[in-house]
């Protein structure tokens, strides 16, 4: 196969973003439709061809192009180069499969939205730099995707610019990850001091060699983990995941859900080789991952909005795959990161499906008895549910459960703790993904319709904050409305279709990882063995071996304990919920404000930089330094030119006088000598 191949996966939907963010104002729709998905769908077909290539036609562990070299500066190179092994394999095929049907999804969704051109523009641009970043074969060049799917991201989340939500959603996301992006500069440039190259292989093999562990490589291991905290939304930097909501579904579904949150991961996972040299590093990684887990599992048990417990959801689902790499389990982490692109990405449009058939209503408390008037957005959420709830024979229950197996047999102190928290917050998620789906499909409808628009800006997200501060209230489920919901309809097939593709593979795709003992051969795990090869299997795991079936046999357990307890909270009686909220009116306020994270941010770290700025920035900076050098400067020419204009004034008689004076300095000059110590 040609390597030079490699160049047209970015290239392509780069093309696509020029050509719709250039012309696409002046194209009708269905040309700006053809042009997003034609660029999209040709990387995914090659792809394809390079799976088969290495995978089925025993082509090498590694596929390189390199260009000519991009940075050459004293014996310092960079080469703007591209390499696959199999970890970047299942990364492409994850971002450029689910985003190929993200596109195609969007065709439908934004069918009507004013800025098509611009929205299907942005997306091909944050393609084009997710497959930088995963194809990149430096710090340097991972860091240019790196920076370039902030960028999108951006652009994406503020789709929606004339609302001042959307607009401050995005500006959020925007600050928050420069927060985590110095953090991976600084680790950049440790990297370059001590290793003296920014290449992977270069930095992974003097990695190796060297017998050291912790010291400056557990520093230049946790300014990677404040680099992945921000990108990948964990604690203390998650703030910013919820609020992107603001931007259409389908962004959440290919950002939030599949791709860009998961490039903090794939950055752990690919620096495995430093992590492995700092147990300190790991031990902060595994942490963060479990505490990220079980707080936003906590805060997305009472979120209303269907949209942000779907985004609570991928913050603690991410904090699982970042306890996975925290106790070196990295196939474990790619694994769920796979799966959860499968079934998040569904999850994501099915929502946007309910969504779009009740012409913008987010708020689960509205909703009620859809299921049998949108019944192939019900059929594949339902194997959405299932499969992140870790129901088997779904693919989240095997990507899930090798994660919890893998934090109990392992070396690190709090091996039982993390996995005990990781369990806990199985049960969390299993009840909350029931809540949303009993809410929104079952019982009486709460909502009235009299036709709709498909106008879906002009509705978005008015009822949310009209209702926000009545949640307590409304937390006991509303009396059904009146009449009939007459307008209410499936979705048109350019949406159902790959919802049910992604329903498909969120059922079968944890298969491909069946463990050896439910009698599977973990194909996942060995496809990924030439990379991660380090992490070896001690005698001690071994012996776990037959303890697997009964922390799966726990897991199941929980998982279905958390269903009951919707079911019965939602179903069954569905004053149970309310009546339990005003029982534990603080618990339950504590949860509804999210901790009151984002105002104990705001008075710690926002509001005193905000006063410094404006009163040292702007006073003494801006007013006193730049106001006052420049107003210094108009003074003194002012001045200066007030001098030349007394002397230059046309005058004869003042000419005259100068003439006259200058002559007078000369002769007495000349009469009395100079001052001997000027001669």
């Amino acid at each position: 196969m040609n390597p030079q191949l490699l160049w047209l996966i970015p290239i392509l939907p780069f093309a696509g973003f020029l050509i719709n963010g250039t012309v696409g104002r002046k194209l009708p729709r269905a040309a700006v439709s053809a042009i997003a998905l034609l660029f999209t769908a040709a990387p995914a077909v090659i792809v394809a061809m390079l799976w088969n290539y290495m995978k089925f036609g025993n082509g090498p562990l590694t596929f390189s192009a390199v260009s000519r070299p991009w940075i050459a500066v004293s014996g310092f190179q960079v080469n703007f180069a591209f390499t696959v092994d199999h970890l970047t394999l299942i990364m492409l095929a994850v971002i450029t499969g689910v985003g190929f049907l993200i596109h195609l999804y969007s065709v439908g969704y934004m069918a009507h939205e004013d800025g098509f051109w611009r929205f299907f523009a942005y997306l091909n641009l944050f393609m084009f730099f997710m497959l930088v970043l995963v194809l990149s074969s430096s710090f340097l060049l991972l860091f240019v995707g790196w920076e370039g799917v902030g960028l999108a991201s951006y652009l994406l989340i503020g789709f929606y610019f004339t609302k001042d939500s959307a607009a401050n959603a995005g500006k959020k996301a925007f600050v928050v990850n420069r927060i985590g992006d110095f953090g991976f500069l600084l680790a950049m440039f440790l990297l370059l001091a001590h290793f003296g190259s920014l290449d992977f292989n270069s930095v992974f093999t003097q990695i190796s060699a060297t017998p050291l562990t912790g010291g400056f490589l557990t520093a230049i291991a946790l300014l990677l983990v404040v680099g992945a905290t921000g990108k990948s939304a964990q604690i203390p930097l998650y703030i910013w995941l919820p609020d992107a909501m603001e931007g259409p579904t389908p962004v959440s579904a290919l950002i939030h859900a599949a791709t860009m949150v998961t490039a903090g991961i794939y950055m752990v996972a690919r620096c495995h080789v430093l992590f492995d040299k700092s147990p300190t590093a790991l031990m902060v990684v595994a942490v963060i991952g479990a505490a990220t887990a079980l707080m936003a599992a906590t805060i997305g048990m009472v979120q209303h909005d269907i949209k942000r417990v779907l985004a609570y959801s991928t913050v603690s689902q991410l904090g699982y795959m970042f306890l996975a790499c925290g106790v070196g389990a990295y196939s474990a982490a790619i694994f769920h990161l796979m799966t959860h692109a499968f079934f998040k990405a569904l999850l994501f449009l099915a929502a946007g499906s309910v969504i779009h058939a009740l012409s913008g209503e987010q708020d689960m408390r509205v909703m009620g008895g859809l299921w049998r008037k949108i019944p192939v957005t019900f059929g594949t959420m339902t194997m959405g549910v299932l499969a992140i709830a870790g129901i088997p024979i779904w693919a989240g229950f095997f990507s899930k459960d090798e994660i919890l197996y893998q934090a109990f047999i392992s070396d690190n102190p709090l091996a039982k703790l993390l996995w005990l928290v990781g369990l806990i917050t199985a049960g969390l998620t299993s009840f909350y993904m029931f809540r949303l789906w009993f809410k929104t499909f079952f019982g009486a409808p709460r909502f009235e319709e009299h036709g709709h628009s498909h106008d879906l800006h002009a509705a978005h997200g008015a009822a949310i904050h009209a209702r926000h501060d009545t949640k307590l209230v409304l937390e006991a489920e509303p009396e059904p409305a009146h009449g009939h919901a007459h307008g209410v309809h499936e979705s048109p097939w350019i949406m159902t279709l790959p919802l049910i593709i992604l329903a498909i593979l969120a059922t079968v795709g944890g298969w491909v990882g069946v463990p050896l003992a439910f009698g599977g051969h973990n194909e996942f795990e060995h496809f990924l063995e030439p990379v991660f090869s380090s992490a070896a299997v001690t005698p001690e795991h071994v012996s776990f071996r037959g303890a697997e079936p009964i922390l799966a046999v726990v897991s199941i357990a929980v998982a279905v304990l958390g269903f009951l307890i919707a079911y019965f909270c939602y179903y069954r009686k569905p004053g149970t919920a309310g009546a339990f909220a005003q029982k534990f009116k603080p618990l339950y306020s504590l949860l509804d404000h999210k901790y009151w994270v984002d105002e104990i941010y705001g008075t710690v770290i926002v509001t005193p930089l905000l006063a410094f700025s404006r009163f040292f920035l702007g006073y003494f900076v801006d007013t006193g330094l730049v106001q006052g050098t420049g107003g210094s400067l108009t003074a003194g020419t002012r001045s200066f030119a007030w001098l030349v204009r007394r002397v230059q004034s046309g005058n004869i008689r003042s000419y005259a006088g100068w003439l006259a004076l200058g002559a007078a300095a000369v002769i007495a000059v000349v009469v009395f000598g100079l001052h001997p110590h000027l001669r």
